[in-house]
C-alpha cells in the first residue's frame, strides 16, 4: 500500500472574485474556501490510508491566519509568485521519507469530493506515474487564427471526443513530481502534469467530477454556495 501526501495551493489573490480577502479565505456558508478544500482532502482514504501529510501554500502575509484555521496537523508555507513556485515550496516542506505519492490540488476546487482523490491515487498505485482527473468537453471547440476585435477566422473544428477539461487533485509518484519541477523550474506550465509532459512521459486521465469546478468568478462563488447548501457543509 502506498503512502500519500497532499499539497493544497491556496496562495492566489482572488482578484477576479472582486473580494478584498485572498480567494482561499473567502467564506462559503461562513467557512473559508481553503477549509472546505482541506476537509475534503483529509476525508480521503487513498489506498485505504489517511493522508500522511497535508501542506498548504498561503499568501505570505496570511500564513499565521491559515495555520490558525487549519490546525496543528496541517503545515502552512508561504506560496510563491506563481502556482508552480508554490507547489515547489510545498514539495520542499514534505517529510523527507516515507511518501510514495503526492496529490496536488487547488483550493479553488474546494468541493472536489474525497473519492476523486482516492480515484487518482488508485490509478497511480496501478502503475500510472502521473494521473489527472478530467471531464468530457460539452461545447464544440474551434481552432482559430489571428484576428482583432472584429473576430477571428476558424481554422478547424476540434474533435471534442479527444478532449478533456482537466481538474485537480492531480497525482504523481513523488520521484516524478520532484524531477518534473526540477527540470521545469524556468519554464512556466499551467499545471503539474504539463511539466511531466515536457519530460516526454505519459499522463493518464481518469474520470473527473463536476463538484471539482473551480471558483474563479462571483458566479462560481454563488454556485459553490448552492453546492455547500446541498451538502450541508
Amino acid at each position: 500500500m502506498v503512502s500519500t501526501a497532499a499539497i493544497l495551493t491556496a496562495a492566489g489573490s482572488g482578484s477576479r472574485l472582486g473580494h478584498a480577502l485572498p480567494k482561499a479565505l473567502v467564506p462559503v456558508l461562513a467557512v473559508p474556501v481553503v477549509v472546505h478544500a482541506a476537509r475534503r482532502l483529509l476525508a480521503a482514504r487513498p489506498a485505504g490510508l489517511p493522508l500522511a501529510a497535508l501542506v498548504v501554500t498561503a499568501p505570505a502575509e496570511h500564513v499565521a491566519a491559515f495555520a490558525e484555521l487549519l490546525g496543528p496537523d496541517v503545515v502552512v508555507v508561504p506560496g510563491g509568485s506563481t502556482r508552480q513556485e508554490s507547489v515547489a515550496a510545498a514539495l520542499a516542506a514534505l517529510p523527507p521519507d516515507g511518501i510514495d505519492v503526492v496529490l496536488v490540488h487547488d483550493a479553488a476546487r474546494a468541493f472536489a469530493p474525497a473519492e476523486l482523490a482516492e480515484r487518482v491515487v488508485a490509478a497511480v498505485e496501478a502503475g500510472h506515474d502521473a494521473v489527472v482527473p478530467g471531464l468530457p468537453v460539452a461545447d464544440t471547440i474551434k481552432r482559430v487564427g489571428p484576428g482583432g476585435d472584429d473576430g477571428r477566422p476558424v481554422n478547424a473544428t476540434v474533435d471534442r471526443a479527444e478532449l478533456r477539461a482537466v481538474q485537480t487533485p492531480q497525482g504523481f509518484t513523488r520521484e516524478l513530481l520532484e524531477r518534473a519541477h526540477a527540470a521545469g523550474a524556468d519554464a512556466p506550465a499551467t499545471d503539474d502534469a504539463g511539466l511531466v509532459e515536457r519530460l516526454g512521459l505519459p499522463v493518464w486521465v481518469v474520470p473527473g467530477d463536476e463538484r471539482a469546478a473551480k471558483i474563479t468568478t462571483p458566479r462560481d462563488l454563488a454556485i459553490a454556495q448552492l453546492l455547500a447548501t446541498e451538502e450541508g457543509s
